[in-house]
């Protein structure tokens, strides 16, 4: 009978401790293997939330997570993927066990969509691990670049791929080309090839990369380089520490891939409205100004505008200070609006050289415990002679109100060689934290 059956169940998955786990388990996923379908989303879970409160090691967890998608992937909770692979993520000691195994299932098997996704994931942060073919958790097997190439474009071009795994296989792929040395070319020769495909998401990525490979290449290593351990506890699922700690080692990959992207049309109205106002303060939505500007305006909407008129003589300008000066190239920092919890600040760059800087990249790390948000720059041409400047907003949220400090890339083209430079800054123009 079902309705006992599935009472059996939940009795079997409250019996669950840390004293049994590991013998209730094996009957849990023998169960699994021949359970109705109505009982395997309900036995999957049960699984999952058991192994997470009572695993008695990392890889033990692992194992079992694999075991069951393996098993009934088909039937698992949509959240299963992001978590296994946060719990990868913080299992340093097993990623070349992890990845090792993973590979093996993948290229048995690729009809299981959870499953694949997380081999995909796992092959494009850990390639080089298995590449290496050193595991002391498993038997070593050489595994060649071609091969693992193989593989992903597999499941690239199978029916079977979801398109959600599709995006999987090519960001894999192309962040294996910062992490094989000898089929740069075919990654790249694969990631042309979707930049003209049906699905909008995949010829979005598609058309990204191929920028990175191209306008952005002396950047692509560090947009595609590990990412730092997904801290699940911590607000917002963002890396952090608890309020008044000490500020930990900043992560590279905080910076955003917004600065490898063109400009927006929204952010030129940004700039131009600053360049206008003088305040920084946030533009008003465009009807709103068209009222003002344009329509009548009540007493009361006339004392406002003339407010705003009269507060540009008085609102003194923010303060800014120059941060990095070299090669002919300053680049200031101005503090444009704070918040309790929040500021925004610009960097604006000028050249004072008698040929422009071309391919101006910035980019910004932070202490984990604070948010950051990079705009899309003005532009990545700094005109000679200082007659034009880049800008870009950088958003920061500090909700623990920790001692603010950030680290700032500089890149750009200069003569025909390409500098890179790293600022550290340490104060802030008031007003600041």
């Amino acid at each position: 009978d079902a309705s006992v059956k599935r009472r059996a169940l939940e009795l079997s998955l409250a019996l669950v401790s840390a004293v049994n786990i590991r013998s209730l388990m094996k009957e849990l996923l023998l169960f699994l293997s021949s359970c109705p379908p109505e009982l395997r989303a309900h036995t999957t879970s049960g699984i999952f939330n058991a192994a997470e409160r009572y695993a008695p090691s990392q890889r033990w967890h692992i194992d079992t997570i694999l075991h069951v998608l393996t098993t009934a992937g088909g039937d698992v909770r949509d959240e299963t993927v992001p978590n296994l692979i946060q719990l990868i993520t913080t299992a340093t000691e097993l990623h070349c066990y992890t990845v090792h195994k993973l590979y093996r299932a993948l290229i048995t098997d690729i009809s299981v969509q959870s499953l694949v996704q997380v081999a995909c994931w796992c092959i494009g942060e850990y390639g080089d691990l298995l590449l290496r073919g050193e595991c002391e958790e498993t038997e070593p097997v050489q595994v060649a670049e071609d091969d693992v190439l193989d593989a992903l474009e597999m499941v690239l071009q199978s029916h079977m791929s979801s398109p959600a795994t599709r995006g999987f296989a090519l960001t894999a792929t192309m962040k294996l080309s910062t992490r094989i040395t000898h089929n740069v070319d075919r990654i790249r020769s694969i990631v042309s090839i979707y930049g003209s495909c049906i699905d909008v998401e995949l010829q979005q990525r598609a058309v990204e990369y191929n920028a990175l490979f191209k306008k952005y290449d002396h950047m692509r290593a560090a947009v595609l380089e590990r990412m730092p351990v997904i801290d699940k506890s911590s607000p917002g699922h963002t890396n952090g520490e608890s309020a008044g700690g000490s500020m930990k080692e900043m992560e590279p990959t905080k910076r955003t891939q917004e600065v490898v992207l063109p400009q927006e049309p929204a952010n030129q109205v940004c700039d131009l409205l600053d360049l206008l106002g003088g305040s920084g303060e946030p533009p008003q939505p465009s009807p709103a100004l068209s009222t003002t500007a344009l329509g009548p305006v009540s007493s009361t909407a006339g004392g406002d505008l003339l407010d705003l008129l009269g507060g540009l003589d008085v609102t003194p300008v923010p303060p800014s200070v120059i941060v990095y000066e070299k090669n002919g190239v300053t680049l200031k920092l101005q503090t444009d609006k704070q918040t309790d919890t929040g500021m925004t600040i610009t960097l604006t760059a000028t050249n004072s050289t008698d040929r422009d800087i071309t391919s101006l990249t910035l980019q910004a790390a932070v202490p984990k415990s604070v948010q950051l948000q990079m705009k899309a720059p003005s532009g990545d041409v700094v005109p000679a002679h200082g007659l034009g400047q880049v800008t870009q907003t950088v958003l920061l949220n500090n909700p623990n109100k920790v001692s603010l400090k950030m680290r700032v890339r500089v890149c750009y083209t200069s003569q025909d060689f390409v500098c890179q430079d790293t600022v550290q800054i340490d104060s802030f123009p008031s007003p600041a934290w």
